[in-house]
């Protein structure tokens, strides 16, 4: 008779769990080792600083949280909570850098680096979900969900209303200035998107809404533009020619006023996965 395989193929298996097992509670042995839990509090936050120097940041963020649970509290907990945050920003782990602040302001709501925190806060809203947008597909953050770009306005106006003479007050003005830039290219980006959809209302409440809550934006213009445009496509001829004559003494070489505006991307580039995105602001005329 043939003898069966089973009883060694079981005994292999077996063996093979073993040595994984074994290899297994090894390298856990070995990493132990590597980590000590009771490192002192200067030397964790003097690692966590040089990974910081060598732009390790992802590094970094492992040891000053390292040192954040071995040492729940004292002044060296308060700034590795901090560099913890900028780690974790400049490493693009925008969540976990939001959780990090969010938990420093709760804990330390008046810090004397709260002002910094709202700020930093600001900077990574800002940059979620658009920086890898912009640099790889050079798709236009205006187009996307204005809810980040909200809250970081919202942060940057805590900084400046708060801390009016903190060291972040005057980038934090600034950067608010050109969020509302971004803004306001959303209204007139969405308006276009309700005029050419035949949505002639709607389209004219986003330039309205514009002009009202951004007067002195780069996009009013086109906002006024895109109200003579809306006014013609409902039949309304003394508004659609009130907003032709305001857009005419404001920038008489618009190009809506000689007909040509808006134009819009031709279907191939829209189809384009590799091509820049562009709209009918961004078109050539």
């Amino acid at each position: 008779m043939t003898r069966s395989p089973t009883v060694p193929l079981r005994l292999v298996a077996l063996a093979l769990v073993a040595l994984f097992a074994a290899s297994g509670c090894a390298m856990f042995k070995k990493k132990d080792r590597e980590e000590p839990q009771n490192v002192p509090v200067e030397e964790l936050f003097e690692e966590g600083h040089r990974a910081m120097t060598r732009g390790n940041w992802t590094g970094a963020a492992t040891t000053y949280r390292r040192l954040v649970a071995q040492y729940p509290y004292g002044p060296y907990t308060e700034q590795a909570l901090i560099e913890t945050a900028y780690a974790q920003y400049k490493a693009g782990r925008h969540e976990e850098a939001i959780s990090s602040i969010d938990r420093f302001l709760r804990t330390y709501p008046t810090h004397r680096h709260a002002a910094y925190m709202y700020y930093l806060r600001g900077l990574v809203n800002s940059s979620r979900d658009t920086v890898f947008l912009q640099r790889v597909w050079s798709l236009d953050p205006s187009r996307r969900d204005m809810a980040t770009h909200r809250q970081a306005y919202n942060d940057f106006e805590i900084v400046t209303e708060r801390y009016p003479n903190s060291r972040y007050a005057a980038d934090a003005a600034e950067r608010m200035g050109e969020l509302r830039e971004v803004f306001a290219r959303h209204e007139v980006e969405t308006g276009l998107y309700y005029l050419r959809r035949t949505a002639f209302v709607a389209a004219t409440e986003r330039a309205n809404y514009l002009l009202e809550t951004y007067p002195a934006s780069n996009y009013r213009d086109d906002a006024i533009a895109l109200l003579a445009a809306a006014y013609d496509g409902l039949g309304n001829d003394s508004l659609a020619a009130s907003a032709r004559e305001q857009l005419q003494q404001a920038n008489p070489a618009h190009p809506y006023l000689d007909g040509e505006w808006p134009k819009y991307p031709g279907t191939w580039r829209k189809l384009n996965p590799v091509g820049s995105e562009k709209t009918a602001l961004d078109m050539e005329y």
